[in-house]
């Protein structure tokens, strides 16, 4: 018979096991485990707060260069690169975008396939592989945005076909935006290192 007020762990199918019935080794696995979790994710919690205040000492100096100084910096996504006064250090923020096509791509392919059977026999089979393979469809379901806006490098004097790639253009939409932080330390050779906070290259 267990004490009534002898500690209850829950174990992993739900069940409250009296400690008495636990293995000790069980217990000291269970403590490392929750110990570790605990300091990552209070480092987490850091790192958050830490780069909410980067992005805003950022910002705020970005907005200071532009009202007192007239420097503006980044284009438009609002890419930066800010260096230290002795070039030693450096501060990269990237703008990324997820981009997806909606449904207006259809029409642009339907444009493009409608050239590719005008010009018939003219048309080679590079470009037709190339065609096709821009529109694959990824792992996600989606036409991958790059591959297909590649086709827009081609130099094809052809209306259609201009048309077609103004099309592809017109079908872009930017779904949602991730901004990143990199900081850099130059090493004595001159080439800048990042300071890697990834874990696994730590």
């Amino acid at each position: 018979m267990t004490n009534q007020t002898e500690t209850l762990h829950r174990n992993a199918q739900g069940h409250l096991v009296p400690e008495s019935l636990i293995k000790t080794i069980d217990l000291l696995r269970d403590g490392v485990v929750r110990q570790q979790v605990a300091a990552a994710l209070a480092l987490q919690l850091q790192m958050a707060a830490a780069k909410v205040q980067m992005q805003r000492e950022l910002e705020d100096y970005l907005d200071l260069s532009a009202q007192e100084y007239g420097v503006t910096y980044g284009g438009a996504k609002g890419n930066i690169t800010l260096t230290s006064y002795d070039g030693s250090m450096k501060v990269e923020r990237a703008i990324g975008e997820h981009r997806i096509f909606d449904e207006r791509i259809q029409a642009a392919k339907a444009q493009i396939d409608a050239c590719i059977e005008r010009w018939s026999e003219g048309a080679s089979a590079n470009l037709v592989a190339m065609v096709d393979h821009a529109f694959r469809v990824n792992k996600q379901g989606r036409i991958d945005v790059n591959q297909v806006l590649s086709l827009r490098n081609l130099a094809i004097e052809d209306d259609e076909w201009k048309a077609a790639m103004d099309a592809i253009a017109d079908a872009i939409t930017t779904v949602s935006k991730k901004e990143y932080i990199r900081l850099y330390q130059r090493e004595p050779s001159g080439k800048y290192v990042a300071i890697n906070l990834d874990w696994a290259k730590l």
